[in-house]
């Protein structure tokens, strides 16, 4: 039995180790992803897109996206609307809910894997500790009183397990929370830009229409 004991301690800190350098790898991966949105030239950018739409600016807009060919959510926004816009595409409020949904799926890709590693690990490194006490006490049922030694050195290798689930899974919650912050920022100001142009655009648009049709009535 002790050898099947060791062997499965053996296998939780190598899972431990696969977690923690899968989470290192994802931290990483995300963080350059949410970098492109969150950075001085993004927000001035999304200041700027804001006031042109704002003023109905549909070529100060297409200038403003040459000028900066940074990709980010925002300026994939934009694009979508300004080729939907030229299209003349009807439903446009509907195209808008759609593409900032799209981007939630682009933002909270991998983040699954963060949010699975943090809710887990710390029970792998249970299931270690749980291994190492059966090690220690078949250890303490078999030398007696003369293993002592033995039997404190496998319960304080025990519980390195529990020490190590704690320490990949803490770093990862955090990271995790810091990602689904930004990624509800992000979507917010998607949010707002998809106000800002049914506003100026949908709204006045039609507004237009029907003060155009409306007949003069002359007294």
């Amino acid at each position: 039995m002790q050898d099947f004991v060791d062997i499965g301690e053996k296998i939780i800190f190598l899972v431990m180790l696969f977690a923690s350098i899968l989470a290192i790898a994802v931290f990483i991966e995300r963080l350059i992803v949410y970098k492109r949105n969150f950075n001085k030239e993004s927000e001035s950018l999304l200041d700027s897109l804001t006031l042109l739409i704002r003023h109905r600016d549909l070529k100060g807009t297409e200038k403003l996206l040459e000028s900066h060919p940074m990709e980010n959510s925002y300026t994939r926004f934009i694009h979508f609307v300004l080729e939907r816009e030229k299209e003349n595409h009807k439903g446009l409020s509907e195209l808008m809910e759609g593409k900032i949904l799209k981007e939630r799926l682009s933002l909270e890709e991998r983040l699954p894997i963060l949010n699975t590693l943090g809710n887990n690990t710390p029970f792998i490194g249970l299931l270690g500790t749980v291994l190492g006490v059966i090690k220690a006490f078949y250890g303490l049922g078999t030398l007696g009183n003369s293993g002592a030694e033995v039997v404190m050195r496998s319960i304080s290798t025990a519980l390195l397990a529990t020490a190590a689930g704690l320490a990949v899974a803490i770093p990862v919650v955090m990271a995790n929370n810091y990602f689904t912050r930004k990624m509800k920022l992000v979507l917010g100001q998607l949010e707002i830009l998809s106000k800002e142009i049914h506003a100026s655009f949908i709204t006045s648009g039609k507004h237009n229409q029907s003060s155009s049709s409306t007949p003069n009535i002359h007294h």
